[in-house]
């Protein structure tokens, strides 16, 4: 048996961004979310799902590089500009290039404790899993994994590499997501498709989608906007649905299921 997580990203970033993944939730094959803690939209996210009795498995998608920290931001200065928002992703990839990697260990650990915390206040439970929106930094790897610990979290590890198999938890997984290519050059359809078509038997596949509408905010705050919109139609898209469905061996499940 094959095991394919499907997994929307950034519930809570914009106003848009929740309609979108409220949409591929309802209307099509996602059934596990990420939250970003810290995002004014969360409550909104999370109402819109919870009011129209969606049951997803729900994340804490752990976010250092957009918006107010959860934290004081006075005690997690590596993660901050002087106006006390989160550094951004810019920076962060900035400095990859560099060989810097300037968060600092503990106050990174301290965000996601505050982080964790603000989870618990929203949704009521622990993460179903527990991971990071993407930033190049080796420290924040190392943070996730001992706040992940400390709680008993199960955290899901993070490859870039698609043809390598992390752990989510004890599980071993490959992660698959391409969402950053030109949107000329990017199908999801077509990545569904090659990659279910290339998962062996006995295999389980998380494959990590950023479905959402575009408002002003996303538009002047993220590099991925167009993509976003077509991740959208393609996840509700009931023709993609009916051949999913139709692949032998082939079970779409969330992170509760793993």
């Amino acid at each position: 048996m094959k095991q394919l997580v499907i997994r929307a990203d950034d519930l809570g970033y914009s106003y848009a961004v929740n309609l979108g993944i409220v949409r591929a939730v309802r209307d099509g094959l996602v059934r596990s979310v990420g939250l970003m803690p810290n995002m004014p939209e969360a409550v909104r996210g999370l109402a819109w799902l919870s009011e129209r009795g969606l049951d997803v498995a729900v994340g804490q998608h752990t976010n250092v590089c957009l918006g107010t920290p959860c934290a004081d931001s006075a005690l997690i200065p590596s993660l901050v500009g002087p106006d006390g928002q989160f550094r951004s992703s810019r920076e962060y990839r900035s400095a990859f290039k560099e060989g810097m990697d300037f968060v600092d260990l503990d106050q990174a650990c301290l965000e996601i404790e505050a982080q964790h915390t603000r989870f618990l206040e929203l949704v009521g439970r622990e993460p179903d899993y527990f991971e990071a929106h993407a930033v190049a930094s080796a420290n924040l790897n190392r943070a996730i994994s001992i706040v992940a610990e400390r709680h008993g979290l199960r955290e899901q590890k993070v490859s870039f590499d698609p043809t390598a198999t992390v752990t989510f938890g004890t599980t071993p997984v490959r992660m698959a997501c391409e969402d950053m290519l030109p949107p000329d050059k990017y199908d999801p359809r077509d990545f569904v498709r090659r990659t279910v078509a290339g998962m062996a038997d006995g295999e389980n596949v998380v494959m990590i989608f950023h479905p959402g509408y575009l408002d002003e905010f996303i538009l002047t705050h993220s590099s991925l906007t167009v993509n976003r919109t077509k991740e959208v139609e393609a996840l509700i898209d009931p023709d993609l649905r009916a051949w999913l469905e139709g692949v032998d061996g082939l079970r779409l499940v969330d992170y509760r299921d793993l």
